[in-house]
């Protein structure tokens, strides 16, 4: 009964301080995102008070964060859709793997931590978070813009890949023979196309199968289909993010529409549970020994990703204004990066790799909602400064008043 009365105790007051910081951060209309990290990282290991009793609790409700935040977003978007963006944009994908990955192999290997080591960091600076970015999309009104399709494409394309990253990084670490390295792969790539092919071509069977006029049971048939479906997923070695999100493509028509409404209170309060989970699980005293390093390391992949974000929309017709919100968007990182991280960590590969990735991740897990917010409007501010600004300025004259959605660009047209 006592444990049971802290747990209620600790995990309210988690609930209520995330409330408030929501609201603080509505007030001044700015993601809450970086609030919620920095409240994980002041009262949790080496922090100011550690939380106990609840943190199984929180470890749990952080995972079914990620598995709704790719849900939902997948829910935006039809199979037809996913399809189409990702024949489009393959491209972007290799641009988005080179210019992103060889930053943090290069800086592996200056700091004398070994090729093993390099694989492991160029991952880590490769992935974009798609929890966070899923967030900053929601919280900013862009899910019908121009540019979140090229977005979302590189997303998933990133997603997919570490279907083929994560077994090859697996076996890297663990020594295993090419034999063995090799059928795990093999799974993984079954795994990841089959629940794409049925995604696709299935479909509208999967709809029709979860209909219901009732809303408590669409809101429990969609939830535990999700859930069942990503845990598949990443027992299997493949992403249970990719599985979440395959299973909100599937759905569509009034079923999409339905478990959006339904599902919106849920993610919202799981993901904030999840920023807050990341910052429980790392320690402040282990930061500023690799802070410096860290802090490069960052400033060159935002501006890379920053790169790539803004080819990729340019790429797809997207508008100058457009590009630009792309870039700024895709800089955050994240779960896939600490995951990563972890496995070099527990596989002793580099005693100071786990510490310097948590504080990359941490720079720009903060960072990146401040460049999806701020991106655009500075660069725009830079090019009339310098006199390139004539059609930006023109394209936004046409629009009579901003509206709340952050500006859609669905009147921004290319």
């Amino acid at each position: 009964m006592h444990s049971s009365a802290i747990f209620l105790i600790e995990f309210g007051a988690i609930i209520l301080g995330l409330g408030l910081l929501g609201r603080f951060a509505g007030r001044f209309q700015f993601s809450p995102i970086p609030l919620y990290l920095l409240a994980g990282l002041a009262f949790g290991e080496g922090g100011l008070l550690s939380l106990g009793t609840s943190e199984e609790f929180v470890a749990i409700g952080a995972e079914i964060g990620v598995i709704l935040l790719l849900l939902m977003l997948g829910l935006e978007y039809t199979a037809s859709d996913l399809v189409s963006n990702l024949k489009t944009q393959y491209p972007a994908g290799l641009v988005d793997a080179t210019l992103n990955a060889l930053p943090g192999a290069a800086m592996a290997l200056l700091l004398g931590w070994g090729p093993v080591a390099a694989v492991v960091l160029a991952g880590v600076t490769w992935i974009s978070s798609s929890g966070v970015i899923a967030k900053v999309l929601g919280d900013l009104g862009r899910l019908g813009n121009r540019e979140t399709p090229v977005i979302l494409s590189i997303l998933v394309l990133e997603d997919l890949s570490m279907a083929v990253y994560l077994p090859i990084i697996t076996a890297l670490l663990a020594g295993t023979g090419l034999a063995a390295g090799s059928a795990t792969l093999a799974i993984a790539l079954g795994v990841a196309g089959l629940v794409l092919f049925l995604a696709v071509r299935y479909g509208r069977h999967i709809s029709r199968f979860v209909s219901s006029d009732d809303p408590e049971k669409l809101l429990l048939v969609v939830l535990g289909l999700t859930l069942l479906v990503a845990g598949i997923a990443q027992q299997l070695q493949v992403s249970a993010a990719v599985g979440a999100f395959l299973v909100g493509i599937a759905l569509s028509g009034e079923v999409a529409e339905g478990a959006h409404n339904l599902l919106a209170p849920l993610r919202d309060l799981f993901a904030a549970v999840f920023f807050v989970f990341f910052g429980l699980h790392t320690d402040p005293s282990s930061i500023p020994p690799v802070l410096l390093p860290a802090l490069v390391l960052a400033v060159v992949t935002a501006l890379t990703k920053i790169a790539t974000g803004y080819w990729a929309a340019k790429r797809a017709g997207v508008s100058e204004k457009g590009r630009w919100r792309a870039g700024g968007t895709l800089v955050a990182r994240g779960e896939f990066s600490i995951v990563i991280a972890g496995l070099a960590v527990t596989a002793g590969i580099e005693p100071s790799l786990g510490p310097l990735a948590t504080a990359y991740v941490l720079i720009l897990v903060i960072l990146g909602p401040l460049t999806a917010r701020w991106t655009e409007p500075i660069a725009s501010r830079l090019q009339a400064r310098f006199g390139k600004a004539a059609p930006v300025a023109a394209a936004a004259s046409e629009v009579p008043a901003p509206r709340p959605a952050e500006d859609q660009d669905s009147v921004d047209q290319a």
